[in-house]
This record gives C-alpha cells, sequence and structure tokens, in this order.
C-alpha cells in the first residue's frame, strides 16, 4: 500500500473518530484530544492509541467497541487494535479550539 493510500485511510479513520462520542461529554473523542495516534500498515491494519477522560471511566468498554467497529468500516481496513494509554495524561489543553467553545472552557 503507498503512502498516499494510507493517507486516504487515516483521513478516513479520523472522520470515523469524529462520530465517537463519550456519552458524559457531548464532544466526539477526536475533538477532546482522547486519540494520540493512528498508524496503518502496508496490510491494511491499523493501531490507535488513545487515552480516556480518567482512567476508572465506566464507559471505556463502550469507546473501545464503538471505535473498533467504525474504524473496521472505513474501506481499506482489515483489522483494527485499540491501546489505551494513560501517559502522557490527558488534560484540557489537549481538546480543540471548538471542542473548548462547546464545553464552555473558553
Amino acid at each position: 500500500m503507498n503512502e498516499e493510500k494510507k493517507l486516504q485511510i487515516e483521513e478516513n479513520i479520523v472522520k470515523m473518530l469524529k462520530t465517537v462520542f463519550d456519552p458524559e461529554i457531548p464532544v466526539d473523542i477526536y475533538s477532546l484530544g482522547l486519540v494520540y495516534g493512528i498508524d496503518v500498515d502496508d496490510a491494511g491494519m491499523v493501531k490507535i492509541e488513545m487515552t480516556l477522560t480518567a482512567p476508572n471511566c465506566p464507559a471505556s468498554d463502550f469507546l473501545m467497541e464503538d471505535i473498533r467497529m467504525k474504524v473496521e468500516s472505513v474501506d481499506g481496513v482489515k483489522g483494527v487494535d485499540v491501546q489505551l494509554v494513560f501517559e502522557p495524561e490527558w488534560t484540557q489543553d489537549m481538546m480543540t479550539e471548538e471542542a473548548k467553545l462547546e464545553l464552555g472552557l473558553l
């Protein structure tokens, strides 16, 4: 798979991640800054590194499954590995300006 195709798949993954919402926060996980990395390999396997707003988030299983199902539906994706990481620790500074505005933080 060439770099152009990988970039297209990555862009489509980002679009899909913007449809995943934490049930307690009315902002998508990508805009919240919870996604730390997206890697697409030559075989179409995707590795996503992400965190949660809190390590004991009660919605973590729901979010992980929602991400996996939605990203697997992206054309060119053969499989998805979602890895939870807690370093660096998530802070509100990781949110987009739009997310901060929506939550009244600006």
